[in-house]
């Protein structure tokens, strides 16, 4: 029996002659195609989308929200023409109660008459957040008045770089991308345009999460440019607007449930405070001097007022104050809202 030895064949001078046979399966040893290799790598930021894509999707939202977009937009036209009717202390009153609102919302929860001191007289509570009242009283300022966020996001926000700032996280980077993209939605009705403006605010790195104050006081100027109202007011009627989250058909939705709820309830204040001070002017008819009138206007502009306060704002004697609150309370016109023998505060009776 004879043995076989294997044969080995010889190509230490060629060893790639048979590569143009082989098919690509065979050849193993060369890496796959980019798109097949997995993604090993873990999640990272992801990019906003496409602007144009984004502006889109919002015209489209409000053309399928036309009719409830008219009626936002009437009701906060008749709002706008009431108070331009009315006393200056009524844009003033509205003002502060949706601060105080927009505080709770943000978690600051700054009362309406935490509000009234500190910006009556700047007096705070010993367990006052001082960065809370400020906060809120920015708020305030910029709800009465004053040039809105369309003449410059930076001036209005009070926010800007050190002279030294540099790099990719400047604010004016930041805030030039937000104003650029609300500059393409320039045919956008106000009202759907300041819903944008919120949802854009995150994406555009101008605020921390979860803290809507600054991105709700812009918008709240940016909906009411074109009613004749200073602002429009939204956390009066609940957070619901300013809730994250959604397509932009769902976002402009909850804004426009929340800012009729708020327009709804601002009339409601305005219809309480106009019978209280016609209530309040016949019945202190029978007093003289310049202290009771001034202090029915005080009542009107302030839902909340404290003796010290009402002695600032009226210019009168402690005495005559005191003298014509504790007539207005026992004529039934204010009460008591704070149960202790200092720093009392009293708000108009209805």
């Amino acid at each position: 029996m004879t043995s076989q030895r294997p044969t080995y064949r010889d190509n230490t001078d060629d060893p790639f002659e048979d590569a143009e046979d082989a098919t690509e399966e065979d050849l193993w040893f060369l890496p796959p195609p980019l798109e097949q290799e997995p993604d090993l790598l873990p999640p990272g930021p992801q990019l906003p989308p496409d602007e144009a894509d984004l502006l889109r999707d919002w015209r489209a939202a409000e053309a399928g929200q036309a009719a409830r977009l008219a009626q936002a937009a009437g009701r906060l036209g008749a709002l706008g023409d009431r108070l331009s009717r009315g006393p200056e202390g009524w844009r003033h009153r509205l003002a502060l109660t949706e601060a105080a609102e927009l505080s709770w919302i943000a978690g600051d929860r700054v009362g309406a008459d935490r509000l009234a001191l500190w910006m009556a007289l700047h007096l705070a509570g010993v367990q006052d957040d001082m960065a809370a009242l400020a906060r809120a009283a920015w708020a305030m300022r910029r709800l009465t008045g004053g040039p809105g966020p369309e003449a410059g996001l930076a001036g209005f926000l009070d926010r800007r770089d050190p002279e030294a700032g540099t790099g990719e996280d400047r604010f004016a980077d930041r805030a030039g991308g937000w104003e650029a993209a609300m500059a393409e939605a320039s045919a956008l009705h106000p009202i759907t345009r300041a819903a944008m403006g919120v949802h854009l605010w995150a994406l555009a790195g101008l605020g921390e999460a979860g803290d809507p104050l600054e991105a709700a006081v812009t918008a709240a100027r940016i909906a009411a440019s074109d009613s004749g109202a200073v602002f429009a007011p939204v956390a009066m009627g609940g957070a619901g607007a300013l809730r994250p989250g959604g397509t932009p058909g769902e976002r402009l939705g909850r804004w426009l449930s929340g800012m009729e709820s708020g327009v709804l309830a601002a009339m409601r204040h305005l219809d309480e405070i106009e019978l209280w001070s016609a209530r309040a002017e016949a019945t202190m008819s029978r007093l003289s001097g310049r202290t009771p009138p001034a202090l029915r206007k005080a009542f009107a502009s302030w839902p909340l007022l404290s003796a010290p306060m009402a002695e600032d704002l009226t210019g009168a004697s402690r005495a005559a104050v005191q003298r014509n609150l504790t007539w207005m309370e026992e004529h039934g016109l204010i009460r008591e809202v704070t149960g202790q023998g200092r720093f009392r505060m009293w708000k108009a009776a209805g």
